[in-house]
Formats: structure tokens, C-alpha cells, sequence
């Protein structure tokens, strides 16, 4: 990002204290290891385009129901819909539902340099890569929880009708969320007073208010992003974690918040920190090292283990 402070500043009141921005795997696709296809298919809720993804015994056999918050890359992205149907595959009913509203992050994929590219060449992807981060600064600036949690209360709540028999078999929502979606998994698993939870700015009228408590069972967050220490002091259900340690887009203050938010609690969570590895490493998609591959499949594991224990 070339401002990480312009990036903050729009949707976080508390920005500063936040990570910054989303970084280069919340907006870019890696590669498709086994050049695999996904499985599910897309419908709409109302006139928000989702993603779902059953398992294949479903419905003669229970199933949960998980929803899946996708980094910037949206419901689109072939990876995060093969992420979906691999959770599928472990037994849920798996809802991915179009967050950003058709207005996913810009690519900002660095354009291939030659080995020696001339000067005019240089010149060139630095003008073209500091216009790719002023788009994503413009796309952060856009998505606001003012704009993404009215959203998902609306597939929320369709999914309570379409799905009941999930939701009565996991006795409740599970959710998961990674890099830009990790956040709103972490502020469904909180308690907000009625204009926080339904997407509408707080003010002085909030005082004596009251308070709904989670929209979901459990949660996992795979290095979650604009995460504030407000967001963790209202969490009050049980979360996973997945973090990249040294992560700028998740700095450790704000982790040590959710550690002493979770401890004064007593609410069950699953911290692992895992290093050598890039923000975005688990989200599914191919890396050269073997260490990232073996780090993002034992994430994956977590999140799993995690779900299938509550």
C-alpha cells in the first residue's frame, strides 16, 4: 500500500489502531495447484449473489451450516469457491455470500518486470503499481461495516429459512473468515448495541441501549485485517485464530486485545501463530515453498478441528 494510514482512515473510527489496509493476497489469486474447478453454484438471496456448496450426501444426511467471508478477491474467485467446497466436502453447508456487492477489490498483482527492464520500464510499473494501490485504497475506503454487515444480515437471515435443518443441526451458524472477512466473523461473534448490528453509525443515542448478543455459534479468522480492539472487547463467542506472526496487517497489540479480551471472558478460543509466512497464506491457492504449504494446510486443520469441536 502506498498510504497504509489513508486506508484506515475511511472505514475505522479507531484506525490507528488497526492494521493496514488489506495487503497484495487479499486482492490477487495464487495459482491453482491442481487446476481444480468448483463444484457449488451460484444463486442469489434476495439480490445478493451466493455461493453455495453442499456436501454430496446432503440433505439425507445432517449437515452444519458455515458461513464463509471471503477476502477482496469475493465470491467470484475461483479459489475462494474451491475453499468453499472444501469445507463442503468436511460436512457443512457452506454459504459465501457476495459481500462486497459485485464491487470486489481491484487486482493489484505487480505487472511482470523484465530481468532488466530499462529505465522508461521502471518508470513505468512504478506508475502503474502506485495507481493499482490508490484503487485499493478507494476500494477499502468503500467498504465500510455501514455497507458489508446489512448485507450479511439479510443472508443471514435467508439462510434461516432455506436452511433450518443445518442451522438446527450445528444449533446455530458457524463462521469463517479470512483476511478482509476475518473481521466481520469477529464482529458477528459479538455482542453490538441494535445500530452496530444493523449497519446503521453510532452516536450519543446508544447510551442505555440494548444489546443483541452473537449472530453466530463459533468462528474461525484466518489473518484478519482493519480488526480493532473494540471489535474484540464485544466478542462473546467462541473464536479460532490464525495469525501470521510480525503481520502489519494484524499488528500484535491488537492481537494481545483479543488475549486479554478472551481471558477476562473466559471465552473459549484457539490462538496459533504461525511464522514464515505471508498474510493471506491460508487461504487456498499454490505456494513454491513446502514450509507455506505445510503451514496453510495445518491452518486449515485448526479451523477445522475448531468448527467440527463446537
Amino acid at each position: 500500500m502506498s498510504d497504509p494510514e489513508l486506508a484506515t482512515k475511511a472505514p475505522e473510527s479507531d484506525a490507528m489502531e488497526t492494521g493496514a489496509g488489506v495487503g497484495e493476497h487479499c486482492v490477487t489469486d495464487r495459482p491453482n495447484p491442481d487446476d481444480r474447478q468448483p463444484s457449488g453454484e451460484m444463486t442469489k438471496f434476495g439480490d445478493i449473489d451466493v455461493y453455495v456448496s453442499k456436501p454430496g450426501d446432503y440433505p439425507n444426511s445432517p449437515a452444519k451450516l458455515l458461513l464463509l467471508l471471503t477476502p477482496g478477491t469475493g465470491v467470484h474467485s475461483t479459489n475462494n469457491q474451491i475453499q468453499a467446497d472444501i469445507f463442503a466436502s468436511e460436512g457443512f453447508v457452506v454459504i459465501m455470500p457476495d459481500q462486497f456487492r459485485g464491487d470486489a477489490a481491484p487486482n493489484s498483482k505487480a505487472i511482470p518486470a523484465e530481468e532488466h527492464p530499462s529505465i522508461l520500464e521502471q518508470v513505468k510499473l512504478r506508475a502503474a503499481e502506485t495507481a493499482k494501490s490508490f484503487l485499493v485504497d478507494m476500494w477499502l475506503a468503500r467498504q465500510t461495516p455501514e455497507k458489508v454487515i446489512p448485507i450479511l444480515l439479510k443472508v443471514i437471515e435467508a439462510v434461516k429459512d432455506e436452511y433450518a435443518d443445518a442451522i438446527a443441526h450445528g444449533e446455530g451458524i458457524y463462521s469463517v473468515g479470512y483476511c478482509f472477512g476475518g473481521k466481520y466473523v469477529i464482529m458477528l461473534a459479538g455482542e453490538h448495541p441494535d445500530t452496530v448490528v444493523a449497519g446503521q453509525p453510532q452516536g450519543d443515542e446508544e447510551v442505555g441501549m440494548v444489546k443483541k448478543g452473537p449472530l453466530i455459534k463459533a468462528g474461525a479468522v484466518a489473518h484478519a485485517t482493519l480488526v480493532t480492539r473494540e471489535d474484540f472487547k464485544a466478542v462473546q463467542a467462541p473464536l479460532a485464530l490464525a495469525c501470521v506472526e510480525n503481520d502489519p496487517l494484524f499488528p500484535e497489540e491488537i492481537l494481545q486485545e483479543g488475549r486479554k479480551q478472551f481471558a477476562a471472558s473466559n471465552i473459549k478460543h484457539d490462538i496459533q501463530v504461525y511464522s514464515g509466512v505471508p498474510h493471506g497464506f491460508a487461504v487456498y491457492g499454490d505456494y513454491d515453498s513446502p514450509a507455506i504449504k505445510e503451514a496453510q494446510a495445518a491452518a486449515f486443520q485448526q479451523i477445522l478441528t475448531w468448527l467440527k469441536s463446537h
